[in-house]
């Protein structure tokens, strides 16, 4: 054990934890039987607020879990441990002819950080979340017993566990079902809109026929300006060498370096360089999914007082009006960020009981820590948000009020049955009092 500080990808604290690396997953039940303290499974830290945190208890860091158990080339059904990353995977079934069918915007997660937030990615209308194509989980929970849950074994362990927020037991080893890919390349197209009411044209006629859909917005345009963005699986074969990873941000500036004057040029500069870009083209998956794995430690150009990002979604038959206010919410403020996301969620259940995917659309923003006018910026976007009975994402969250999170799972009672005595949570204590 160690004792050092961590922080999740906000960058908003450093508190001290425990740190106990797994390495031996038969060894795992042992030690969290014989463990001191309520501790927290930790994989590659990149939640945005605190549901990976466990400020002053212990961290179970997991990433030495990372090993592949098997893998069967004829039906693509892979079994690895929960510490494996979702870019090693992609790495090795890509060429073999195989893919994940669910990533979010970053490849450099855990499996089981991917199932414990039940990430979704650019294709929910067509394949929902992660927690959609996973068969098994193997859980080890701190009294020492193993849990071995699925859709259809110990269901209601396993929707517990889909997008639990790493709540209800350590995972060790999982199943994925995994879909067919002729390569790793897209057939894209680039589309700037002006406004709302083109983007959800754009998103609504795009469901049928292409498989990602999402769009960056200018999140300081009150008209809604944006470029969509859509692709499809491609049937090229050759696989490049993968991308080269740039320098990013080296160190820690001053101060942020987002703020009014650099929003607002960047986002002109943004929004003209791809309409001038616009139309067809074919993309490697790495960029088009995850645009910002190839700068470094990106997170630092927010500064000392780290960044928040607010990632809601509210149902799709108010959507236009919610997203429209909250826009002009943030116009006003003269905060936001540059890479702003809006797209839309499928009329599609989610696997967990506390997974954020529902239908809708779904706006991501991240915010400079201002302190005070940062948190009464976010008592109007919430305010928007529960008017329209929508929620954030536990993920992305560090603030979130407890009646705005009971309000907005209502699986959360249920849930409850399920925690784990022995694992607790920054989040947990906060939202759900242990």
């Amino acid at each position: 054990m160690t004792t050092m500080p961590v922080s999740s990808w906000g960058r908003l604290a450093q508190p001290l934890h425990h740190i106990v690396a797994l390495r031996d997953a038969t060894a795992v039940p042992d030690l969290l039987r014989t463990g001191q303290g309520a501790g927290l499974a930790f994989g590659m830290g990149r939640s945005y607020g605190d549901v990976c945190l466990n400020d002053g208890g212990t961290l179970w860091k997991t990433t030495g879990l990372d090993r592949f158990v098997s893998f069967d080339e004829q039906s693509g059904l892979l079994v690895c441990e929960a510490g494996a990353l979702v870019r090693d995977i992609q790495r090795l079934v890509i060429p073999r002819g195989w893919i994940l069918p669910v990533t979010p915007g970053t490849q450099l997660i855990t499996v089981g950080g991917a199932i414990a937030n039940d990430v979704h990615g650019k294709n929910h209308h067509v394949l929902g979340s992660f927690g959609d194509h996973v068969k098994r989980i193997r859980l080890v929970r701190t009294d020492g017993s193993i849990i071995d849950c699925g859709p259809s074994e110990h269901a209601e362990w396993f929707a517990a566990t889909v997008g639990g927020l790493g709540l209800t037991g350590v995972m060790t080893e999982v199943q994925i079902q995994l879909r067919r890919t002729s390569g790793p390349w897209l057939d894209t197209e680039t589309i700037p809109y002006a406004g709302l009411d083109e983007f959800f044209t754009l998103a609504d006629g795009s469901e049928s026929g292409w498989e990602h859909t999402v769009s960056w917005i200018d999140c300081l345009d009150r008209s809604g300006r944006g470029v969509f963005m859509r692709g499809n699986p491609a049937t090229r074969t050759d696989i490049p060498a993968p991308a080269k990873v740039g320098a990013g941000m080296p160190v820690v500036p001053p101060v942020s370096l987002v703020n009014g004057p650099s929003l607002r040029a960047f986002n002109t500069l943004y929004f003209n360089l791809k309409k001038h870009r616009a139309g067809r083209q074919q993309a490697h998956y790495e960029p088009f999914f995850y645009p910002l794995d190839n700068v470094p430690n990106w997170n630092r150009m927010y500064g000392p007082k780290g960044f928040f990002q607010y990632q809601s979604v509210v149902p799709r038959d108010v959507a236009r009006d919610a997203v429209q206010a909250m826009l002009e919410v943030v116009s006003r403020s003269g905060s936001g960020s540059f890479l702003a996301v809006l797209k839309t969620f499928g009329d599609r259940e989610s696997p967990g009981l506390l997974s954020f995917p529902r239908p809708g659309a779904t706006l991501a923003l991240d915010f400079p820590n201002k302190g005070e006018p940062t948190h009464k910026l976010f008592a109007q976007l919430d305010a928007i948000v529960m008017e329209a009975k929508g929620r954030l994402y536990p993920a992305k969250d560090a603030r979130m009020p407890q009646a705005m999170f009971q309000a907005g799972y209502p699986g959360l009672e249920e849930f409850s049955k399920f925690r784990d005595a022995g694992i607790s949570s920054a989040l947990s204590r906060r939202l759900m009092g242990s």
